[in-house]
């Protein structure tokens, strides 16, 4: 029995603990770090969206030259 409650008062001590260091070293709220995360997948999207544009433009370009050949 007082190794059960040894272990059970470790792992309660434990998780403490962890929340308390989670909530310490968080850089942000929940809100925030959502927001900024949707921020990012925006810019990759973006990007991704002008990067296919071009590609798609220089193999219309290599397509009409190939078609001319």
């Amino acid at each position: 029995m007082n190794k059960i409650f040894s272990f059970l008062a470790g792992a309660l001590c434990g998780a403490l603990v962890g929340a308390v260091t989670a909530l310490l070293l968080t850089p942000a709220s929940g809100d925030e770090l959502r927001a900024d995360a949707e921020a990012r997948w925006q810019e990759a999207m973006r990007e991704a969206n002008l990067a296919m544009e071009q590609r798609r433009r220089e193999l219309e370009m290599q397509f009409q030259q190939a078609s001319r050949a």
